[in-house]
Formats: structure tokens, sequence, C-alpha cells
């Protein structure tokens, strides 16, 4: 939990504020996953702090949604169509993208 509330507040991702009337809060909780060893012994828990964005509606709350997600098979494909004409392969972790985009509303947590 702490490398994430790091990671939140290192990036600037919100600010404590007073809470508005008229606006509705979003509420908000910690999920915990486990990262497993080679041999699958869990070796620690990653967490995040989630929105529970169900509670939004659009139009209201939020004006368009953008969740990009990629399967395995894709990724497999690209590769074995970088190997046949020799591109260069490049690595990029994107940990925390979603904390650099920037909302065009206003999000109030709680």
């Amino acid at each position: 939990m702490n490398e994430e509330f790091e990671s939140i507040i290192r990036n600037n991702t919100w600010e404590l504020d007073e809470f508005p009337k008229g606006k509705i809060p979003i509420d908000c909780k910690w999920l915990y996953r486990p990262k497993f060893t080679a041999y699958r012994s869990i070796e620690k828990f990653k967490a995040r702090l989630v929105a529970k964005g169900y509670s939004q509606k659009e139009g209201i709350d939020h004006e368009e949604t953008f969740a990009p997600i990629v399967k395995l098979n894709t990724i497999r494909m690209l590769i074995v169509v970088a190997i046949k004409h020799q591109w260069k392969l490049h690595h990029l972790d994107f940990k925390s993208k979603f904390l650099n985009d920037d909302l065009k509303e206003e999000v109030y947590l709680m």
C-alpha cells in the first residue's frame, strides 16, 4: 500500500481538498493481489487504490471511458512479425500510466 500511495503522491495524481456541496463522491477501495515466486509461493501482495467507477453515471460524472488492454496472443504475434522483419524490440512498463493522464472532469473520491 505504501508503494502505491507514494506513487500517487509523487505523480501529483490528486490533492486533498474540502468536499464541495452539490458534487457526488465516488467511493474507493484497496485491492490486493498476491505476487508469486518461481516456485509458486507468495512473495508479496501488490496493492492498488481503485475508484468504484460503477457508481458513476455517464454525462454526470464522466464523458467517455478508455481502458486499453492487450491480449497475450496479440503480443506473441507482434513479436513473431518483428523477428521475421528483423525489427528492434523495446520493452516499456506502464505500471502507473493512468496516473499521468489529465482528466477534464473533477472527480472526488471518498
